[in-house]
């Protein structure tokens, strides 16, 4: 693999780790319970272990992913898997974000519009590390 895609991978796969690592503290840095009914309890529960789940599962992926590294630049095509599993799961974080439902500018603009162009930025350069993936594949 060419020097430039070896960066790349690194640096998406730290990016979507330090993501995920920032995702469990969202709730607090946000305030999310304050706009919550203290009440309804099961929701808040459920929006909880929602937000816990995606985080581990965001945040171990990419992990797991930054300790496999060398294997996937060797192509194996089992690590690369998951690589394009992890793509596709910030694709659609992007394509929802611009196309279906996009974050609302309320109560903050300004993270509104970085959390939109970091995670489209952080798809397309997924999506070429792994067509790079898929060349040097067939090329094999």
């Amino acid at each position: 693999m060419k020097k430039s895609v070896r960066i790349l991978y690194y640096i998406t796969v730290i990016t979507s780790a330090l993501v995920g690592l920032w995702h469990f503290f969202v709730p607090w840095m946000f305030q999310w319970y304050d706009y919550l009914p203290m009440q309804y309890e099961n929701l808040i529960v459920g929006i909880d272990y929602t937000n816990y789940c995606f985080s581990l599962l965001l945040f171990g992926l990419s992990v797991m992913l930054i300790i496999l590294g060398k294997r996937a630049l060797e192509l194996n095509k089992e690590v690369i898997y998951f690589y394009f599993f992890l793509t596709a799961v910030w694709l659609f974080r992007a394509c929802l974000a611009t196309f279906i439902e996009p974050w609302p500018l309320d109560p903050i603009p300004a993270a509104a519009v970085g959390q939109l162009i970091a995670s489209d930025l952080l798809a397309m350069l997924m999506t070429f590390v792994g067509i790079q993936f898929i060349k040097a594949l067939k090329r094999r």
